[in-house]
């Protein structure tokens, strides 16, 4: 009697148990979990399937949580010499074999002017002549300029000429390169990747270096890499540039039943869902549902604004079915953005096995107490 009352309460046990399956410990919910608070109404979520015809749709929308930049200025040819700017320091010398030269003291053939700093409006101050504008000019340039105007006073004076560059004639390496400082431009024909082999290359302690260009009030950025791949994006510097390389601080954080939890950086320019998921290792064979990989990103408001092309809600779901080609090939193109979640979702079937157990080993108790008696 006991023994078919047990086989009566077998059914029923395993229907209770697996009704109450979402309430077993798990370490992620489950997708269909989720699906349904974001399908209510005046839920706040916007939930979007991952396919070939939405990704479009998405690329359309704004970018999120990215860093402030321009960005990138485009590559210009340059001056293969020295240009004068202000703040420059210019040493000049007059040579004249005139015998009555106002230049020269008598018996002397060359008069030196010393140094002095180009002025903000570009001019240096020249006795008898007056103010001369040389800022823009080569040095040899500048002579001419200069002798050119001595040419009333003295027809026979000779002009030198010695440039020594400013601040406006330099480039910034602040940070990020094994020998920081202020360096010349020898020319202006320094690109970004020159100058920073000028200062020893950069460190090898940085993550995915990101070099930083700022040029008066704006600011650009581009991946030390993007530099490499392509040589179009090595712009040339100009005179007041400042050049920062720092770590790529770009992250999104991984959840669930993935292969880590944890806060992770950006490797690259770009990042695919795909390759986000393969950089947490891959999902829980065990546990994890591979139809509800979810990645859940926040709009602002603006997206949203009349007349734009956004998502339905700032708050937005997307979700990934890596069973299907057309899942892995979408994943491989979906972009994830700065401060996304990635998260992979608790298996329903894994909740069912764990619920077996539980029931396997309460009737194993069962029969051991049994046994027992």
């Amino acid at each position: 009697m006991r023994g078919r009352a047990a086989r009566l309460m077998t059914p029923i046990l395993l229907l209770s148990l697996v009704a109450g399956c979402s309430s077993l410990p798990r370490g992620a919910a489950l997708e269909s979990e989720i699906r349904r608070d974001a399908v209510q109404g005046e839920s706040g979520y916007a939930f979007y399937p991952v396919t070939r015809g939405l990704l479009p749709t998405v690329a359309a929308w704004p970018a999120v949580n990215v860093e402030p930049s321009h960005g990138w200025p485009r590559q210009t040819p340059g001056s293969q010499g020295q240009l004068i700017a202000p703040g420059d320091r210019v040493t000049i010398r007059f040579w004249d074999s005139s015998e009555n030269s106002l230049l020269t003291d008598s018996g002397q053939r060359s008069a030196d002017l010393g140094t002095m700093t180009v002025s903000p409006s570009g001019r240096v101050f020249i006795p008898y002549v007056g103010e001369v504008r040389i800022a823009g000019m080569s040095d040899a340039r500048a002579r001419e300029a200069i002798q050119t105007q001595l040419l009333e006073i003295s027809p026979s004076a000779q002009v030198q000429l010695q440039l020594e560059q400013g601040r406006l004639n330099s480039v910034d390496l602040v940070s990020g390169v094994k020998s920081p400082g202020s360096y010349p431009l020898i020319d202006r024909n320094l690109s970004v990747l020159e100058a920073i082999s000028l200062g020893g290359g950069v460190s090898e302690r940085l993550r995915n270096p990101r070099v930083k260009l700022q040029r008066g009030s704006n600011l650009y950025a581009r991946s030390l890499t993007a530099l490499y791949q392509n040589p179009a994006l090595d712009t040339l510097v100009t005179g007041g540039d400042k050049i920062i390389v720092d770590e790529d601080r770009r992250y999104f954080l991984a959840l669930g039943a993935a292969g880590k939890e944890d806060l992770v950086y950006f490797t690259q320019e770009d990042l695919s869902a795909l390759e986000a998921i393969s950089m947490i290792g891959g999902i829980a064979d065990t546990r994890a549902d591979p139809e509800g990989i979810l990645v859940l990103r926040e709009y602002p408001r603006e997206a949203l604004a009349a007349g734009l092309r956004g998502p339905r809600e700032t708050r937005v779901i997307f979700s990934i079915d890596l069973t299907t080609a057309d899942g892995l090939f979408s994943a491989k193109n979906l972009q994830i953005m700065p401060g996304d979640v990635v998260l992979a979702t608790e298996s329903p079937v894994g909740s069912l096995q764990l619920a077996l157990a539980i029931v396997g080993a309460g009737f194993g108790t069962i029969r051991t107490a049994a046994a027992l008696r």
